[in-house]
């Protein structure tokens, strides 16, 4: 609402199925406005044969375009009318892709638009509070007095149902397995077309399988491409592709030299922890602490990625997500770091209890970066926050987003 108040193309872009139309259509119910989906036919007609035509529509309200790229020639369109026009406020579009990572469309929303990132439900969302634990870390809270009634199949249960809307409305395991399944066929044969040529499309479910069981852990690339069976030189391509579908986050690794022995590998994560589960075919009963193993560390580590990934889109600290890791073995499995430099360090664990190991990382960071460490947090499935070490402190999962008492 505020960027339509001073920018002339509004981006609400995210996977399909999170909210976009609804959100847009919330908008449009606040101002004279006309929303027009692509995914109608006719509609879609309209804007491939004439462009021009299509963008203005409504030359004095709001065009809402859903779906925009499922013709990219109307971006050209686009900029050719707030060039004319520069009123701010005249168009908001909706994607399932990102439309910065689309060459037909990156250069004409440079400087005319802005993006926004809508992801899966979040756990404050669902539970109805706006909560920023970004913002609280940020501020050096310590969170000491946070307790905890969720157990660790509390946890397990919310990370493998996810945030998908439809996906949550499913009565049952079985009706989510089934939505995700035509989730994904839908995207491969429509929204994949739509944008890209790549000839392996339908590899694509086969690659995120592969990639889903290596969530929370360095991505080796050649052991990818061997394991997929797409060749090295040309898996790059279908990894962009992934991510400008919003289907994965390739998180890099966080580095300012603090030690030599740096390891520059990327993680990989799926977008929605449910759908992560859903692709490696477990449930919180097959991922018992007694299971041999078991995925459930990493589909665990993702669930905390997301909930921090969705808090950064409307924390008001800026702040970019990282991993670190060094040859040594120390690591932290996520790093926050302040635009000023500031930053904050976060251990992730499917166990309810801590061992001294689970501190390594977070040490190593706090003695090498001194006063911009502002604090480090052992997320876990135990149910009190306790102090571990100077400026760490263990804490129940949920401090994600439940409200200070």
């Amino acid at each position: 609402m505020e960027a339509l108040e001073d920018t002339r193309i509004v981006v609400i872009q995210g996977a399909r199925q999170v909210g976009k139309s609804t959100l847009s259509e919330m908008i449009a119910e606040t101002r004279e406005s006309l929303v027009v989906t692509l995914d109608d036919p006719a509609a879609h007609a309209f804007a491939l044969d004439d462009p021009v035509g299509f963008v203005q529509q409504l030359p004095d309200g709001l065009l809402i375009v859903d779906e925009i790229q499922r013709a990219p020639e109307l971006v050209v369109a686009l900029k050719a009318a707030v060039d004319r026009d520069k009123r701010p406020g005249r168009y908001l579009v909706t994607g399932s892709a990102n439309l910065l990572n689309l060459a037909a469309t990156d250069e004409s929303l440079a400087g005319r638009a802005q993006p926004f990132t809508l992801h899966s439900l979040s756990q404050a969302e669902l539970s109805g509070t706006h909560v920023s634990f970004v913002d609280r870390a940020f501020s050096g809270t310590r969170f000491l007095d946070h307790s905890s009634a969720l157990t660790r199949s509390d946890y397990l249960e919310r990370a493998c149902t996810g945030g998908y809307p439809e996906a949550l409305s499913r009565s049952s395991p079985r009706r989510r397995e089934d939505w995700y399944s035509t989730y994904l066929n839908q995207i491969v044969n429509r929204d994949a077309r739509d944008i890209s040529e790549l000839r392996r499309l339908t590899d694509l479910p086969r690659l995120l399988k592969f990639i889903a069981a290596r969530s929370g852990s360095g991505m080796v690339w050649s052991a990818l491409a061997n394991d997929s069976g797409i060749p090295r030189t040309t898996l790059d391509p279908y990894i962009r592709l992934l991510e400008t579908l919003f289907l994965i986050h390739v998180l890099p690794a966080w580095s300012t030299n603090l030690t030599s022995r740096e390891v520059k590998q990327s993680k990989v994560f799926i977008l929605d922890s449910g759908l992560n589960a859903s692709l490696l075919g477990v449930s919180p009963q097959s991922l018992a602490p007694t299971i041999p193993n078991s995925p459930a560390g990493g589909i665990v580590e993702g669930f905390v990625a997301g909930e921090l990934r969705s808090q950064l889109g409307w924390s008001d600290q800026r702040a970019q997500l990282y991993h670190f890791r060094d040859q040594r073995g120390a690591e932290v499995d996520l790093v926050l770091e302040a635009s000023d430099g500031p930053v904050v360090g976060l251990e992730v664990k499917a166990s309810s209890t801590i061992q001294p190991a689970d501190l390594k990382g977070l040490k190593l960071l706090r003695d090498k970066l001194g006063d911009r460490f502002l604090g480090g947090y052992v997320l876990y499935t135990g149910p009190t926050a306790q102090p571990v070490a100077d400026r760490i402190v263990a804490l129940p999962i949920d401090a994600l987003w439940t409200p200070s008492t």
